[in-house]
């Protein structure tokens, strides 16, 4: 990593370390201590993740990069070059980060809820109309904007009715595209409008746009991918640990709305609105899999994650004052996260 790219992310991480909202004063860039680079623990986590297929890895705690590595993308993958959008001048890939835009969607919610434009109570057709799915009008009526952010919209993923809405968890991606719709149709203004405006722009996020997937992609009901970096998520990831506040001291959402996001939905302790959750009693998974115990046992209970395809991951974790982000392809290790965890924890502390 260049020294300057190096200074530049830990002076905008050691801006927004600071609780106040007010900008930090001026802080000088340290590098990290000696033994974070080189320590036998550092080289573990380096050399899973290499293997792991990963193509990006950012970990910054209390305000401090403890490392940020780029790895050439994997090759042989044939699905890896859809979600790859080129590469930054750092050498970082733009990838489309999958599942992990639901979580973006929801902050955007939350902006709404601050602006008076959405009421998660209400009917999703009172926001986009009637006959947005396949179920009777009365059981269509009765679909709540908040049973879609908790993935409980009783619907199928051809929109067919299946169960009452707010009683079933079932990780449903095409009706989770709706959400896009609504905060759109409440603002009265394009996605891509609102997302530049609300969240990237005063985020400081300049490589995250919306794309529209290739046809293969399109497919899952899901139409544009949210294309963006490691240190791009990172910022988005620091601006949740720090309650909403943005890295030049702008609230970006209201620590209530945000707070709400973590809230854990009725149907699945280990899912709030568009985000996972550890530390629950059980988890039900994306793929409809329940498992007693924590969503990931090696990871504090109080993290807080954006999960996509090809474990794209955001873990942002309040007790820690740690965000740390991986990108790339799909891991070999099918307890990749449990794994990565378990490399992790020795080199935090």
């Amino acid at each position: 990593m260049k020294a300057r790219s190096l200074a530049k992310l830990m002076l905008l991480a050691a801006t927004l370390a600071g609780a106040a909202i007010a900008p930090a004063a001026p802080v000088r860039p340290r590098a990290p201590a000696p033994a974070a680079a080189g320590d036998a623990a550092m080289t573990n986590l380096l050399d899973y993740l290499r293997n792991q297929n990963t193509t990006g890895f950012l970990v910054i705690q209390d305000g401090k990069v403890l490392v940020e590595k780029n790895f050439p993308a994997p090759e042989g993958d044939r699905q890896f070059p859809l979600f790859v959008y080129g590469k930054t001048k750092d050498g970082a890939l733009l990838e489309d980060v999958a599942s992990q835009q639901k979580s973006f969607v929801s902050v955007l919610i939350a902006i709404a809820i601050d602006k008076g434009l959405i009421d998660v109570t209400r009917p999703v057709s009172d926001y986009i109309g009637t006959g947005w799915s396949k179920a009777t009008p009365e059981q269509e009526a009765k679909i709540r904007v908040i049973d879609v952010l908790h993935m409980a919209s009783g619907l199928d993923e051809k929109f067919g009715y299946e169960a009452p809405a707010g009683t079933k968890f079932f990780y449903n991606t095409p009706v989770y595209a709706i959400s896009k719709r609504i905060v759109a149709a409440a603002a009265k203004q394009p996605l891509e409008t609102i997302t530049q405006d609300w969240l990237t722009v005063p985020a400081g996020m300049v490589n995250t746009a919306w794309r529209k997937r290739p046809a293969a992609l399109a497919s899952i009901g899901n139409d544009t991918g949210l294309v963006t970096t490691p240190r791009d998520t990172a910022l988005f990831g620091l601006m949740i640990l720090h309650k909403g506040v943005s890295n030049d001291g702008k609230r970006v959402v209201s620590e209530a709305s945000l707070n709400a996001m973590f809230e854990r939905s009725p149907t699945n302790p280990a899912y709030g609105r568009l985000w996972w959750l550890n530390g629950g009693a059980y988890m039900m998974g994306a793929l409809g899999n329940k498992k007693d115990g924590p969503l990931i046992a090696a990871a504090p209970a109080d993290t807080i994650a954006a999960l996509g395809a090809f474990n794209r991951r955001l873990y942002v974790v309040p007790s820690k004052k740690l965000v740390v982000v991986r990108t790339g392809a799909t891991a070999t290790d099918k307890e990749f996260d449990q794994q990565l965890w378990l490399r992790l924890n020795k080199v935090i502390g």
